[in-house]
């Protein structure tokens, strides 16, 4: 399968998101916007549509971020959604889904920045692709916002700072509010290019120190299975035109 990554910034890189696709031999291609690449124009080649997070929102302007331009993000994000691709959007990337299909995205209760423990709705532990899971799964986050539910899209997980963690859009389409795909390396990038002098009481907010010393295999191993189960849908249904189960 071919998977194509629209990146960003550089310290918002996808971890373990490009981990997983290399080590099961997919084919991949980027959009790096950051560095000036451009949107994929056709989708008839990519199989899974992945966009990662990054500092702006989904009302940042081009005046405001020159190389973030939203309405064009969503509009490749609709086109394969509506080719029937795969479509993961992380952090950001969630809110944009959400926007794409005329759901704003919204404040979070707090701003979360750290590994804390997202909840499964009887509607997550029930879905195939998130059942092993758990009833609670300590994830990682770095955001302050979330994305908008649509009227049939069903939530997956949530927090108790953020009611809105992991959405189901459709069979193919999801929005992770939560960083699953977060590793030491990757952690180290988004502390030196980030701020903490403002979220220095904030329940939800671990310190530099704190960052690093997190254990995040779990849920790295944990993001991989639902990935594989993801990927295993998806090439049912282009084999014979088969729905999840």
């Amino acid at each position: 399968m071919h998977i194509h990554f629209i990146i960003h910034e550089h310290f918002e890189a996808p971890g373990v998101y490009e981990t997983w696709a290399k080590n099961r031999r997919h084919t991949i291609s980027y959009s790096r916007v950051y560095q000036g690449d451009p949107l994929p124009q056709q989708i008839d080649d990519i199989d899974f549509l992945i966009v990662l997070g990054g500092p702006q929102s989904p009302r940042t302007t081009m005046k405001q971020c020159a190389h973030f331009d939203t309405q064009s993000e969503q509009a490749v994000i609709l086109k394969a959604i509506n080719a029937d691709k795969v479509v993961l959007g992380i952090c950001l990337g969630a809110q944009l889904i959400g926007e794409a299909l005329g759901a704003s995205y919204q404040p979070s209760s707090k701003p979360e920045i750290g590994k804390f423990p997202v909840t499964l709705t009887e509607y997550g532990l029930a879905h195939p692709l998130f059942n092993h899971f758990g009833p609670t799964l300590d994830v990682g986050h770095w955001h302050q916002d979330m994305p908008g539910m649509t009227t049939d899209a069903q939530l997956i997980a949530y927090s108790e700072a953020c009611s809105r963690q992991i959405i189901a859009y459709g069979e193919r389409v999801f929005g992770f509010q939560c960083h699953m795909e977060l590793t030491k390396a990757l952690v180290a990038l988004l502390i030196d290019n980030d701020d903490f002098s403002d979220t220095i009481n904030e329940p939800f907010v671990d310190e530099p120190k704190a960052l690093l010393s997190h254990d995040y295999d779990e849920m790295n191993r944990k993001l991989c299975e639902f990935l594989d189960k993801l990927s295993d849908d998806y090439q049912r249904f282009i084999l014979n035109g088969s729905v999840m189960s």
